[in-house]
């Protein structure tokens, strides 16, 4: 069984960087995906980026140029970096695994950790 813990979130103005934080432990073998999703009050949760096994990645259109995703494979860790946060960022975000491939579609991971929020203000 794979565990996600994220860590890095946070209360931001707009224009500032957040980056969060992602570790497996559990072990994820063979091709696998992980992927940042996020959810705001009242919203469905939307993928922001997703990443294989062979580090190719999909980020969504909003956070594009903004967001760069990035993995420390000796420490099971997936980052996220943000920066030019916005006030439409504000969400909880959550790391996900699973081994549907690159996909923004929450029910293809099997795996997610609990979240953590970031607050934009403007």
């Amino acid at each position: 069984q794979v565990q996600l813990v994220e860590s890095g979130g946070g209360s931001v103005q707009a224009g500032g960087s957040l980056r969060l934080s992602c570790t497996a432990s559990g072990g994820l073998y063979g091709n696998f995906c992980m992927g940042w999703f996020r959810q705001a009050p009242g919203k469905e949760r939307e993928g922001v980026v997703t990443s294989d096994s062979n580090n190719k990645t999909d980020y969504a259109d909003s956070v594009k140029g903004r967001f760069t995703v990035s993995k420390d494979n000796a420490k099971n860790t997936l980052y996220l970096q943000m920066n030019d946060l916005k006030p439409e960022d504000t969400a909880m975000y959550y790391c996900a695994a699973g081994a549907g491939g690159r996909t923004f579609l929450p029910a293809s991971y099997n795996n997610w950790g609990q979240g953590t929020q970031v607050t934009v203000s403007s």
